[in-house]
């Protein structure tokens, strides 16, 4: 079978079309990004009246602070949470609108709106439903004995705003689902129950294996859908309290910066987030896709 390819008479045509993206991806990501790494090696004055080129200090004070070194683990426990927790949620309602057949449309379309919403929206939602005083969450715990208090209870804030975080995110980890479990051929599962397998080995033993290829997708999005994207989050709820149980790296970089006014300080932690979050993403290609079934 012979390919088609595209000759474009003019040869700066290519190069004109490519151009506005080139543009947009050079000012608004990799200029920003190279001035955030030049600015970590510089400290400034209390007033901004001076300036000073100070290396890797920036780093050194930062691996040994105890407040980074604390973010950096609660992290770690907000990105691994809100991961599985949204993934598998989602994969739980994609088997359910697949296995439906009248109402599937309405189902699909009613799941999809909370990815429309805004995190800091999604964020303030969920702070009234928790809210101690007024939540109808915390009165519903409270029947069963439970006094839930995020505003003081560290595992009660985590829990908050990982809920809220992967509420945000179900809805698109379901339609890219729900896509790859309609690709699936039913003949496959048919046949597997002719030969006796339950609807639970077919699922792990048939549907799941064929899903690796968009769950590996969606786990590389969702870590870092975390690590950068739910900061509306953590700060229409917590604001990372209490206690900075909830001071995830991408708050931390902003409260520091913007709040602290340690410019130096917060431009080294953006530039090491970066580095963990594209570090991240090498691994799971280079090791976990080697487990991926196309």
């Amino acid at each position: 079978m012979q390919t088609k390819r595209t000759i474009f008479s003019n040869r700066g045509l290519p190069y004109a079309l490519l151009l506005p993206q080139l543009a947009i991806t050079a000012i608004f990501f990799l200029w920003p990004a190279g001035q955030a790494f030049y600015q970590s090696f510089l400290r400034e004055d209390a007033f901004g009246l001076k300036t000073s080129f100070v290396w890797f200090e920036n780093y050194t004070r930062l691996f040994a602070s105890a407040s980074y070194l604390n973010s950096l683990s609660v992290t770690v426990i907000f990105a691994v949470s809100t991961t599985v927790l949204s993934i598998g949620f989602a994969l739980v309602l994609a088997v359910a609108a697949d296995r439906m057949v009248r109402s599937a449309q309405a189902y699909t379309t009613l799941l999809v709106w909370p990815y429309a919403v805004a995190p800091a929206v999604a964020g303030i939602m969920w702070w009234f439903m928790f809210n101690p005083t007024i939540g109808i969450l915390p009165y519903i715990l409270d029947q069963f004995g439970y006094n839930w208090n995020h505003g003081l209870s560290r595992t009660d804030a985590m829990i908050l705003v990982v809920i809220a975080a992967s509420w945000k995110q179900i809805s698109y980890n379901f339609l890219f689902f729900l896509a790859g479990l309609q690709a699936i051929p039913h003949s496959l599962s048919e046949a597997a129950a002719i030969d006796g397998a339950g609807p639970v080995k077919r699922f792990f033993t048939i549907i799941l294996p064929l899903l690796s290829p968009t769950t590996f997708f969606l786990m590389v999005v969702n870590v870092v859908y975390a690590m950068f994207d739910t900061f509306g989050v953590i700060h229409a709820t917590t604001e990372g309290g209490p206690a900075q149980s909830t001071n995830i790296l991408v708050y931390k970089v902003f409260n520091d910066g913007f709040i602290g006014l340690n410019l130096g300080s917060s431009a080294a932690q953006s530039v090491i987030l970066m580095a963990i979050v594209i570090t991240l993403t090498v691994i799971q290609f280079r090791y976990i896709e080697r487990r991926v079934e196309y």
